[in-house]
This record gives C-alpha cells, sequence and structure tokens, in this order.
C-alpha cells in the first residue's frame, strides 16, 4: 500500500503529452495560417496581381468574417464538441485558399468571398482552441501549456516573413495561398479529441442546447459578469490594443521615416517585440507570482513605454529596448490571463466567454488602427501618442483596482477574507 506521507510524484512535462502536442501542432499551423495571409496578399500587391485598394477590400473582408464569426462559433463550441468546431473551422479555411486563388489576379470580388471565409474560420477556432486547451491539460499544467501555444506564435512571427520571403523566390503567390490552405488542414486535422463529448455543455448547463445563438451568447456574458477581475482585465486589455498597438501599426512607421530617416527603426522595434514577447513567455512558463493578476498587469501596462518612445527624437536604441520591454510584458500578461480565464470560468460556458475576449479585444483593434492616422493629422504625432502612452499605463493601473484582480480569482480573493485554517498561521 502507498506511504500517504511520501511526496507526490512530480507530474510530466505537458511537451512530452502526445494530446497537447498534437494541439499544438495544430494551433502552430492555424497560426501561421493567420498570420500568413496578409503577409502573402502584400507579394501579390508586389507582383502586380492585386492592387493595393484589392488589398484594403481584403483585409477588411477577413476581419469581417472574424466578427462575424467569433461570438456564433463561442456558442457552437459549448453546446457541442469543441474538437468537432476546430475541425470544421479549419475546413472551412482550407476551401477558402484555393477559391482565392481563382479570383487572383481576376475577380476581387471572389477573393474578397474567400477572405471572409477564411476570416470565419479564424475567428471560430480561436474560442475553440482556448477551450479544448482546458479539455486536453489539467490545471496544474496549463500555464506551461499556454506559454508553449504563445512561444509557437511568437517562433512563427520572427522567422515566418522571411521563410515566406524565401519560398516566393521558387514559388508564385498562387502557390503560397494553397500553402496556407495546407497550413490550414493541418490545423482542421492534427488536434485529438477533447475530454467532453458533444451535447455534454447542454446537458451540464440544463438549457435547451437548440436555444437561440443570441440567448446562449447572452449567458456567456452574463457569466463573464460573474468574475469582476475578467472584465476589468478585458477592460484594460482593450484599451491597450486600440491604443498601443495602434501607435506601433501607424505611428511607428511614420517616425521611422519621418525622425530617422530609414526603415531601420521599423526592423529594429518590431523585432525586438516580437523576441521580447519570446522572453517573457519562456520566464512565464517557469514561474508563477505569488499577485499573479496584478503582475500580468503590470506586464500590460508595459506595453506604454512604445508609444513613449516614439514621443521625442531618441536614440534608436532607446526604442528598440522600449519595445523589447513591451513585448515580455504582453507575454507576462497573456500567459496568466488565459490560464486564469480556464481557471475560473464555468467550463460549459468558456468558449463563450473567449469568445468575448477575442471580439472586444481583437476585434475593436481596427478601430484604433482605423481613427489613429487622422488624429495624428488633426492634433500632431506628439499628443497622440501621449494620449495613447497614457492609456496604456492607466487602463491596466484601474484595472488593478478590483479587488479579485490581485489573483486573477474570484475564488482566491473570498478565500483570502476567511479565517486559517489551524497550523497554518495568521
Amino acid at each position: 500500500m502507498a506511504d500517504p506521507s511520501a511526496p507526490a510524484a512530480p507530474r510530466r512535462s505537458v511537451l512530452r503529452d502526445v494530446s497537447f502536442l498534437r494541439l499544438w501542432t495544430g494551433a502552430t499551423a492555424s497560426g501561421l495560417a493567420t498570420w500568413a495571409l496578409p503577409f502573402v496578399l502584400g507579394l501579390a500587391v508586389l507582383d502586380g496581381t492585386l492592387t493595393g485598394a484589392g488589398l484594403g477590400v481584403l483585409l477588411a473582408a477577413r476581419t469581417l468574417g472574424f466578427l462575424a464569426a467569433v461570438p456564433v462559433a463561442g456558442v457552437l463550441a459549448d453546446r457541442h464538441s469543441r474538437r468537432g468546431v476546430v475541425l470544421w473551422a479549419g475546413l472551412a479555411a482550407a476551401a477558402a485558399a484555393p477559391l482565392m486563388v481563382a479570383g487572383l489576379g481576376r475577380s476581387v470580388p471572389l477573393m474578397a468571398v474567400a477572405a471572409v471565409v477564411a476570416g470565419a474560420g479564424q475567428g471560430a477556432c480561436r474560442p475553440a482552441y482556448q477551450a479544448l486547451t482546458a479539455e486536453v491539460v489539467d490545471e496544474d499544467r496549463r500555464q506551461q501549456a499556454n506559454a508553449a501555444l504563445t512561444l509557437a506564435v511568437r517562433v512563427t512571427t520572427l522567422a515566418g516573413p522571411s521563410l515566406t520571403a524565401l519560398a516566393a523566390l521558387s514559388l508564385g503567390t498562387g502557390a503560397l495561398l494553397m500553402g496556407i490552405g495546407l497550413l490550414w488542414l493541418l490545423a482542421a486535422l492534427i488536434p485529438g479529441p477533447g475530454a467532453r463529448t458533444a451535447g455534454e455543455s447542454a446537458g451540464n448547463s440544463g438549457r435547451d442546447p437548440r436555444g437561440s445563438v443570441l440567448t446562449e451568447f447572452a449567458d456567456g456574458i452574463r457569466e463573464a459578469r460573474e468574475h469582476p477581475w475578467f472584465l476589468a482585465g478585458l477592460a484594460a486589455l482593450t484599451a491597450v490594443i486600440a491604443t498601443g498597438y495602434s501607435a506601433t501599426g501607424v505611428a511607428l512607421p511614420l517616425v521611422s521615416r519621418d525622425e530617422y530617416g530609414s526603415e531601420v527603426v521599423l526592423a529594429g522595434a518590431t523585432t525586438a517585440y516580437t523576441a521580447g514577447a519570446l522572453v517573457g513567455a519562456l520566464l512565464i512558463a517557469r514561474r508563477r507570482p505569488r499577485s499573479q493578476g496584478w503582475t500580468a498587469l503590470a506586464g500590460l501596462a508595459a506595453y506604454g513605454f512604445a508609444p513613449l518612445s516614439l514621443m521625442t527624437h531618441v536614440h534608436p536604441v532607446v526604442v528598440v529596448a522600449a519595445y523589447a520591454v513591451a513585448g515580455i510584458g504582453i507575454e507576462l500578461f497573456n500567459v496568466p490571463w488565459f490560464t486564469a480565464t480556464q481557471r475560473e470560468v464555468a467550463p460549459d460556458k468558456l468558449a463563450r466567454v473567449s469568445s468575448l475576449d477575442f471580439l472586444l479585444s481583437y476585434g475593436l483593434a481596427p478601430a484604433g488602427l482605423a481613427l489613429i492616422a487622422p488624429a495624428i493629422g488633426a492634433f500632431g504625432t506628439g499628443p497622440v501618442l501621449a494620449a495613447c502612452a497614457l492609456t496604456c499605463f492607466a487602463a491596466p493601473a484601474a484595472a488593478a483596482l478590483v479587488p479579485s484582480a490581485r489573483h486573477f480569482s474570484r475564488r482566491r480573493d473570498t478565500s483570502s477574507k476567511t479565517v486559517p485554517e489551524a497550523g497554518t498561521g495568521a
């Protein structure tokens, strides 16, 4: 008989878990496909098979498909098998690739339809993968799993442009688009089943699984409202992405050209941001801060150094360092944020709450991008960047004031107010 006083055997690393490795491979393939599409379409503009205006239409169409699919996919992933949603979303995005190739150089409307389908596949995958991770990985190893997932995204972003540019030397744009379709096929087929069977969510919640999508999504919103730390953190994340991310997307290229006379600062800052994110993911994979929520929000606030570094003419090294710090900080936020959501939210509503996260945080990013350029024209670069930096610092600070934000846990906050057990000390 086992000795109850013996120490528990150490848990096997999540990187040695076949089920997680299948999930990781599929998520990496979907992330690479998501990143690659706008880059490859940009190459199509360079080779003359697509105009700049056509590129704008296609990117807008993809965003529209993403925004339309995210809430619906959240409901479907909670009603049915998360694995099934990943499968059909990936297959839909894969089917869009040959359709886009057929319209390349011939029909922008046909390509726009394909872009909507691709965006819908991307949007449907996000909440389903988030919820599927919680099924495949036990709670004690989810922080490591989420760090591994985000590391894959950052490595893809760092190495993707060079690899795609090299591939473009021997392959045409059409072949690259078909390659994106193959990536989506991998994302659809490789992940294994989760722990939950289709329809189990509806049985657990006691609701009719054929209720309206709007009603079911409203249930997800009600669940989110049960977690004040989540609402506060989501508001802070949305504000930072809409301002800090916009400064990176619009102001950084302008400052690099006008203040420094070349694209070197632009390239150095974006590379430093990705490298910093890699470092941040490695750090948070191994450490669990005592006040995890406050640490994560402090990391999110570090994005404010990015627009702050662009306000005045400083040495390029300062700009690069600021973006490296922002990259570290964003992963110090992302990994605990995803892990806490998977831990705290009711399992049968996790995909819907995750879809609300993606819908607001990433869905509002295009609005920030659209507004910052006119704002710079009206008020000047300095004041707009100052407002962006202030928002990046202030929004997470305000979120940290919510009591349950300290640990990203309403349960932890409640338990800390109870009388300690005997022997634990006051």
